[in-house]
């Protein structure tokens, strides 16, 4: 089975960079680390293969520093890792990001099976996997919470709707987002680290994309955009309250009368 599992690096702090202008997140400042639900979603693409053999190839849209994220998805045990990279790219929002990476799906030969975290934790949207899908007119299934069955014609999983939980066998080729609860993910292996070392992170550009219709991709191609980014103003402030408990229920009683709360 050929495996393809969408990652991201996203910030590992809460204080990012903004581009005044764009309203998009400068992707080149800061610390980062792996989107965590990423994580799950590699994990169980690794124990796919274990049951069902194949390959699985990594693949990320972002800036020439994500193979670091890369490396450990080596050390991980990932079989091909690659990086969309070009400044044609920046500033996407989730159709253009979604589209650019079908394309490079698209260059590497497709897949059998596209695995992707349930959402980022920069963006929240959840809405990348199944876009992507879209573009490529295959069937897929988002919040995956169990893989009951595979094999080399269909995968059957559980989905957490919500209030509902539903199972859905699916044919390949065909793409799922999973939620958190899946998996433990593996820690990086020592010796695959030394073992991989030497193993190239391919780049792939706006050059390699069989559609060159900049319309579609980055900035250009999207048609959200955030129009004004401002922190909250401060409305009240913190209140602490003092002495034992009964004198702070006093205290919290009288709060709460004066704002006509209670």
């Amino acid at each position: 089975m050929k495996i393809v599992v969408c990652m991201k690096q996203v910030p590992a702090g809460t204080k990012v960079d903004i581009d005044p202008e764009t309203g998009a997140m400068k992707r080149m400042s800061g610390d980062t680390r792996t989107n965590p639900y990423d994580l799950f979603a590699l994990e169980t693409a690794l124990a796919l293969r274990e049951k069902t053999g194949g390959t699985v190839t990594v693949l990320t849209m972002g800036p020439p520093q994500a193979e670091t994220m890369m490396k450990d998805a080596y050390a991980m045990g990932a079989d091909d890792a690659v990086i969309l990279s070009d400044r044609k790219f920046a500033g996407a929002d989730v159709l253009a990001t979604s589209y650019a990476l079908s394309q490079a799906i698209h260059v590497l030969g497709g897949a059998d099976l596209i695995i992707c975290g349930r959402q980022t934790t920069d963006g929240d949207t959840a809405q990348v996997g199944p876009a992507i899908a879209e573009h490529m007119h295959i069937p897929h299934a988002a919040w995956v919470a169990e893989i009951l069955d595979a094999d080399d014609k269909s995968i059957r999983v559980r989905q957490d709707l919500v209030s509902v939980s539903q199972v859905s066998e699916i044919p390949y080729p065909c793409l799922i987002t999973v939620d958190k609860d899946i998996c433990v993910p593996r820690l990086p292996s020592y010796l695959l680290k030394k073992k991989t070392a030497g193993r190239q992170v391919r780049i792939m550009s706006f050059a390699d994309m069989p559609d060159q219709d900049l319309s579609r991709y980055g900035l250009v191609g999207s048609p959200t955009s955030v129009e004004r980014m401002f922190a909250p103003p401060e409305i009240e402030k913190q209140v602490y309250l003092e002495g034992d408990a009964e004198q702070k229920t006093e205290q919290l009683f009288e709060i709460l009368t004066k704002k006509k709360i209670i």
